[in-house]
């Protein structure tokens, strides 16, 4: 039984998909890659709530110095507070609403194949527990206006800044992993496009030599019957 070659058409289609399904999978690295630019700024905003509430345990400043310090902490807290709402293309960044744990979180499925078989999970990480766990749920859950309550918040920060940072991995392994599906899909769709063009595309040199071998063969015979008719002709002219 002869073999049926593959629908070239559809191997076309399947190139436009691949292409698709590759766009996707970059705007899904690009979402996790801006996700990881605002959680990059709360680390930043952590670290320096962390370094005034060190600041704020020194015996030797006044009140005044520590009402500052606090006055700072406050607009800090209120920066990280904004962040939870950042979004990507109108689509939330993190998961808002809860204030459970980092467990609660919520998963975009992104397909990274093209006929929708293979999908991976990207998360909205839950930004919010953070926030909430240093005050800007109630603007005033954390207080470093006197000496006791800076050594309480240097503790609570610092649990924050590994909460942070626990996200901030799962992002890169996130990112990791859809680096890799692009990479397959490139490579996938060039092998795609090579087996569809020799489908479709004429072999030059196959073609070309089969073009020489007919015109031999063609200017063989012409000769053959040139000569052919010259022998009949000779023949003629001895009978006569």
């Amino acid at each position: 039984m002869q073999a049926v070659s593959p629908c070239p058409w559809r191997m076309s289609a399947s190139i436009r998909r691949t292409d698709a399904t590759l766009a996707n999978v970059n705007n899904s690295l690009s979402f996790l890659q801006a996700q990881d630019g605002v959680l990059k700024t709360a680390d930043k905003i952590l670290n320096r709530m962390s370094e005034l509430a060190t600041l704020a345990q020194d015996v030797t400043k006044a009140p005044s110095d520590l009402a500052l310090y606090d006055t700072e902490l406050s607009q800090l807290k209120g920066q990280l507070n904004l962040m939870v709402g950042e979004e990507f293309n109108g689509i939330s960044l993190f998961n808002s609403g809860t204030t459970a744990g980092l467990d609660v979180a919520s998963t975009l499925t992104v397909v990274t194949s093209h006929d929708g078989d293979q999908t991976v999970g990207i998360t909205q990480v839950d930004l919010e527990f953070i926030s909430a766990s240093v005050g800007t749920a109630s603007g005033d859950g954390m207080d470093i206006s006197s000496n006791a309550g800076a050594q309480t918040a240097v503790d609570t920060i610092q649990t924050a800044i590994q909460n942070l940072a626990t996200i901030r991995s799962n992002n890169g392994t996130e990112q990791s992993r859809l680096t890799f599906a692009a990479d397959m899909l490139a490579v996938n769709k060039t092998n795609i496009e090579a087996a569809n063009s020799r489908i479709l595309d004429v072999d030059v040199a196959d073609e070309s030599t089969k073009l020489a071998r007919f015109s031999i063969l063609q200017q063989a015979g012409t000769a053959m019957l040139a000569q052919a008719n010259q022998s009949t002709q000779s023949i003629l002219r001895l009978i006569s």
